[in-house]
Parts: C-alpha cells; structure tokens; sequence
C-alpha cells in the first residue's frame, strides 16, 4: 500500500492527463453529455427552486445528476489529496520570485501550494480578502455564464454545439495557448478577423 502512495504522490507527466481527459471527453460525447463544471451554477438555482421565478433554471436538473456527481466528486477527491497525498517539501521557486512575493508582503512564500498570507480563513474575512474572494468569485463566476461556459468545456467538448460565441470563444483559447503565451486579449482578436 505505500509504494502505490509513493507512486501516486510522485509527479506524473503531462500527457497522462491529457490520455485521461480524451477518455473522459470521448465518453461524454458517447453518452451524449456535454462536460462544463460551470453548468452546475444553473443545476444549483434550479434545485434551490430558481426555475419558479425565472426560466432560465425551469428545466429538469435531474438529468445532470451526473455532472453535479462530478462537481462532488472533485471536491471530495481534491481534499483527499490535500489532506493525506501532499508530499511534505517546500515548493521550488526562484529566489527573485521569493524577493517579488516578500516586497508584496508575502511572509512565507513557497512553503505551501498557495501563499497562507492570501489563502486562509483569516485573510478571507479582511477587506482585501473580502474583493479578492467574494467580488473576484463573481466576476468570474458572472463572465463564466455570460460566455455561456468557461473555455475548458467549451472548447473540449461543447464545440457540437457551434455558434458564434464558441467560436469566439475558441479562437481565442487557441490564440492564447499558441500565439500569446496565456495572455488573453479578445479585443485584439476581434479587430484582426474584423469584427
């Protein structure tokens, strides 16, 4: 048992997640779901009752059980890791990176995954902590909906269903990741395939 912990706790590469994500992908798209974690917003408004004042989550959520069984099981599977897979060593990270995150008034960074100056209780219910989480959290989670999906559904699984938006939506994910090195910028996009 703990050489199978050892194992799991060792850094895999790349490409087995993406071999694991294309099986996922492929059985969706058997079973004729669409994969999109964002979509579980609506299931939630429309369990708590949303679909009695609104349209928009008057719909039968029980046919995304699966995806909300999903939502669940990546919570519960991310807290197992955390709580009993997380190797105890200190996370590697360039001594200017360590002097930049100290000047922004980082105490201890690279002992954790994630800052605790930024991540904890405590700072969550401090004014910066407050817009970080709660406005920061609608943001995207309003930008997410608006777009109708966040771009990972949208451009893994959910091109079957093609519109204008999703193309948008994927040019720009592939500009991003090819072109740009991850910095997005829609406008420019736009105005290049003169719109």
């Amino acid at each position: 048992m703990n050489n199978l912990i050892e194992f799991i706790q060792q850094p895999w590469p790349w490409y087995v997640a993406g071999i694991i994500i294309a099986i996922v992908m492929f059985a969706l798209l058997y079973f004729g779901n669409s994969f999109g974690l964002s979509a579980n917003f609506r299931n939630m408004c429309s369990i708590l009752g949303g679909g009695r004042s609104c349209d928009f989550f008057d719909f039968d959520w029980r046919k995304q059980t699966w995806n909300l069984l999903f939502l669940a099981g990546t919570v519960i599977g991310g807290f197992i890791a955390h709580q009993f897979l997380m190797p105890d060593a200190t996370i590697a990270i360039s001594e200017a990176t360590v002097a930049d995150l100290r000047e922004l008034g980082i105490a201890n960074p690279g002992e954790g995954i994630v800052p605790q100056d930024l991540f904890s209780f405590e700072s969550l219910f401090s004014l910066k902590g407050l817009i970080m989480f709660v406005v920061g959290g609608f943001l995207v989670g309003f930008g997410t909906r608006y777009a109708g999906g966040c771009t990972s559904g949208a451009g893994k699984l959910t091109w079957k269903m093609f519109t204008y938006q999703r193309a948008i939506n994927m040019a720009d994910e592939v500009k991003v990741s090819a072109v740009e090195g991850f910095k997005s910028d829609s406008d420019y996009l736009l105005g290049e395939i003169g719109i």
